[in-house]
């Protein structure tokens, strides 16, 4: 079958399986000018009739689509799960996306999701701060003092997420996974996130280790710095009254 538009196809799919739904939004690459030869629609959609929520990957009118199919209480459990996760995938899709239909239920959806993101996730506690330090000290010495280009790849993938995540979440931002890493950091410092995907990307093509290694210390530093000696978890629990 001939691929449609996107919308078209959004539209089609709404009219012809959901046409009952309260809403309906087209959320993902598509609306956001970043499609490729492989991307897919994502369809998120309200219906007071279902009882739980579901996701379903199908393929219809020319394109594979991801649909997210809630009642009007069940979002808000998503909502707060990506918002505990620091990834706010539910939310963005949500203020992101361009309307099939809406019953009128749509605006305090958007507007409970738009004050989600705007607030941020979370802060870090100091605890958690000195634990993420202690990880990230240990993944930077394993990279350190790997000698095996094969391990090497791997311990750099591990350390590239943690820093990542470290940076945001100090800085009370959304993290990400897969191609949303790049995405949030250049959200958050386009200049950092240059430097970042440099260091990692001259890693990777030549086995130069150093501005890796640079670029996590300048990030633990106003933090106290790499974390070794003097680390603990649960001793406290061990100690008597």
């Amino acid at each position: 079958m001939e691929r449609l538009e996107p919308m078209e196809a959004a539209r089609l799919f709404i009219d012809t399986y959901f046409t009952s739904c309260n809403a309906a939004i087209l959320a993902g690459s598509v609306v956001r000018g970043q499609a490729t030869a492989t991307s897919d629609l994502d369809i998120v959609i309200f219906d007071e009739k279902i009882v739980s929520s579901y996701r379903e990957s199908i393929m219809e009118f020319g394109w594979p689509m991801e649909i997210f199919v809630h009642n009007l209480a069940t979002y808000k459990d998503f909502f707060l799960m990506d918002y505990n996760l620091a990834k706010p995938s539910m939310q963005r899709m949500v203020t992101e996306g361009m309307v099939l239909k809406d019953d009128g239920v749509l605006q305090a959806i958007k507007q409970e999701a738009e004050k989600m993101l705007k607030e941020g996730p979370k802060e870090w506690p100091e605890e958690t701060i000195r634990t993420k330090r202690y990880f990230i000290t240990d993944i930077l010495n394993d990279f350190i003092g790997s000698d095996n280009k094969q391990e090497g790849i791997f311990i750099a993938s591990t350390l590239s997420f943690l820093l990542h995540e470290f940076v945001l979440r100090v800085n009370k931002q959304w993290i990400g996974t897969s191609k949303w890493m790049v995405r949030s950091l250049r959200q958050y410092d386009p200049k950092f996130a240059d430097e970042f995907i440099e260091a990692f990307e001259i890693f990777y093509r030549t086995g130069e280790k150093e501005k890796i290694i640079v670029i996590t210390e300048k990030v633990l530093k106003p933090y106290g710095g790499k974390l070794f000696a003097g680390f603990s978890l649960g001793k406290e629990k061990n100690k008597r009254n």
